[in-house]
């Protein structure tokens, strides 16, 4: 077993954990979370090795076989089936020995090591090679290409496809599913609930946790805690814990106040000293209960865009490809105000392409592309953050895309994407994978988009950005085309399903679990309004879909309403606290200046009657949208 005992653990002088104790059992799957910077890589290379403890003990089986994915590959002429091949090092050791065996004509030894290669499975290491490499969604004859050929992203597949191929007792996986899609993630998820061996995996994904893993391993404050069970029970059950907390320091609170009030009120009594002295002794015998902290301070809110035309932008028999290649012929496409639509396929089949024809990036090989006029579109790219200026600050990119904007307000918008204070004007080059890719995303909601065209949105985002984003999605007024490997997202977003497959793009007629189906069976989607998927209910969920996007255009006015009240308001009593701050000053009161203070008076007057109707205009709007939303 892993044994961590009065664990301390430090990146430079960054305290990550705190006496830590606890244990892994053999053959837990455990999912380790926490926020970004929580210290769950540094656990991963305390337990590979890379790292020492700080202090106390940690202990893992010295005959355990560890296998980790390599964050480099170097650009080699080997092929991609090679480079798999050497994460199993017993059966390259065994056929290096057996051919210095046969070139030394040593037919005894020649026995010996075939016998250990039919023991360990070797006769069948490179279709076990094949199979890997075809579920992390490597074409045919990519096998024998070579890793030069592939781009960075494809070279983490091999490395990961390496590490799998290791016959291990531990396994540890850092953010596996940031460089595969939606089918790949499927397949992996379905190797790892097979898996002999001890796992120990970092992701934000949590729907690909709770399909995994058996126990979770959770970093906060300085500890690390361990449960068994999934991810979401889990949290759920955190949540209670950490709502019963406050509470109590909420009560705790209130009494020393009360106890402190009696102290300060007799102390200087002699006919009270005695009790004063035993409230003083209960004061410091109280054990503080901790406040609880709130670990995730993003909010994205995206703004009422400027037009809503409908329909937004049509295909007409397009084909979409590059040059003499096409991938997808003759697609038909409408989006309005209000779709939510995902694209799912296999790698390849031309997702990205698709996104990128309708974004306008990639014109059509055939057909019409039609944009109705005051199209907006926001497009987040796979590659996004690249096309980032590493030197520039985040309120300077803001700042470029409205020069008169100002830098007070470009922070306070900055500000709900976790751009606070200081951060906001750090230069991007300092930036981690998750800071660049929130940049991009508040870029993208500044410019009020009307369609939201969104290519993996979420690599290196963490579980609250994400739950952040599918919240601001879900009242996006606008049309949304979204791709992504991490099917939370794609669950709380989409109402339809369009199928990129074998040239064509057509409605799937079924929900995420019936697409994960069809991938690890490897059947033909049903892609007909009238096919079944394998489970009953298509027709149920295809109806409550549309009625969640009726009711999505039903309440939209609503919530416009509220969101101008609520503006109205912070207006108002930004006017007001002008005011007060203006009567407060003694400066004013020193000349003879008694028409601007009885002016000033009277606004104030004006203002406060002003902010009351408004408050009022509110209450009755959010009450009707509470209404329509119970409807």
């Amino acid at each position: 077993m892993l044994r961590f005992d009065n664990l301390t653990l430090r990146r430079g002088s960054r305290l990550l954990l705190n006496g830590a104790s606890f244990l892994v059992h053999p053959g837990w799957r455990v999912g380790l979370t926490g926020r970004n910077g929580s210290g769950k890589s540094s656990l991963l290379a305390l337990i590979s090795g890379e790292l020492a403890p700080d202090g106390g003990d940690f202990g893992r089986p010295r005959d355990w076989t560890l296998a980790h994915v390599r964050q480099h590959a170097d650009a080699s002429d080997r092929s991609a089936l090679d480079h798999v091949l050497d994460g199993d090092a017993e059966f390259r050791a065994l056929e290096r020995d057996l051919a210095a065996a046969e070139a030394a004509h040593d037919a005894a030894r020649q026995a010996a090591l075939h016998e250990r290669l039919h023991a360990i499975g070797g006769y069948a290491a490179r279709a076990r090679a094949g199979e890997l490499l075809h579920g992390l969604g490597f074409a045919p004859g990519d096998e024998a290409r070579a890793v030069a050929d592939f781009s960075g992203g494809w070279r983490m597949r091999l490395n990961l496809g390496q590490a799998l191929m290791c016959r291990s007792d531990l396994l540890l996986l850092d953010e596996p599913t940031n460089h595969l899609d939606l089918d790949a993630v499927l397949w992996l998820e379905d190797w790892l609930r097979r898996y002999a061996g001890t796992l120990i995996v970092v992701s934000h994904d949590r729907e690909f946790l709770d399909h995994v893993v058996s126990h979770v391993l959770h970093i906060a404050d300085e500890n690390a805690e361990l449960f068994a069970g999934s991810v979401s029970a889990f949290e759920r059950k955190r949540a209670e814990r950490l709502a019963q907390q406050q509470v109590a320091h909420e009560r705790q609170q209130a009494e020393r106040a009360r106890l402190q009030r009696f102290v300060d009120r007799f102390k200087a009594k002699a006919t009270k000293a005695r009790q004063a002295q035993s409230r003083v002794k209960a004061l410091e015998r109280m054990t503080e209960i901790a406040v609880v902290r709130v670990e995730s301070g993003i909010e994205f809110e995206f703004a009422q865009p400027d037009a809503l035309p409908d329909p937004l932008l049509t295909f007409t028999d397009v084909a979409v490809g590059y040059g003499e290649r096409r991938i997808v012929e003759r697609a038909k496409l409408s989006l309005r105000p209000g779709d939510r639509i995902g694209l799912l396929g296999a790698n390849g089949a031309g997702k990205s392409t698709l996104i990128k024809t309708i974004a306008g990036t990639l014109a059509p090989l055939d057909g019409e592309r039609r944009a109705n006029k005051g199209l907006a579109i926001g497009y987040f790219a796979q590659h996004q953050i690249e096309q980032l200026d590493l030197d520039a600050t985040p309120v300077q990119h803001l700042l470029r895309l409205q020069p008169t904007l100002g830098e007070q307000a470009a922070r306070d918008f900055l500000g709900t994407f976790g751009f606070a204070g200081e951060r906001a004007l750090a230069t991007v080059r300092g930036f981690s994978g998750g800071e660049k890719a929130r940049l991009a995303l508040a870029l993208i909601v500044f410019a009020r988009p009307n369609l939201l065209l969104l290519d993996e949105p979420t690599n290196h985002l963490d579980i609250d950005t994400r739950e952040a984003l599918a919240e601001a999605l879900q009242d996006f007024a606008g049309a949304v085309v979204l791709v992504a490997h991490d099917r939370g997202l794609l669950r709380a977003v989409c109402d339809d399903y369009l199928l990129v497959r074998d040239g064509r793009v057509q409605p799937f007629d079924g929900d995420l679990d019936d697409y994960a189906r069809l991938v690890l069976r490897g059947s033909s989607a049903p892609t007909t309004p009238g096919a079944t998927t394998g489970s009953s209910g298509g027709d149920t969920r295809r109806d409550a879909r549309r009625d969640r996007a009726e009711q999505r255009a039903r309440l939209a006015p609503l919530k416009n309403t509220v969101a101008r009240i609520e503006k109205q308001i912070a207006e108002l009593e930004a006017q007001q606290a002008r005011v007060q701050a203006e009567l407060a000053d003694p400066a004013l009161y020193e000349a003879a200046a008694g028409e601007r203070v009885a002016a000033l008076v009277r606004q104030q007057g004006q203002l406060a009657q002003q902010i009351a109707a408004t408050e009022e205009a509110w209450l009755e709007a959010h009450a009707a949208l509470d209404l329509a939303a119970q409807e």
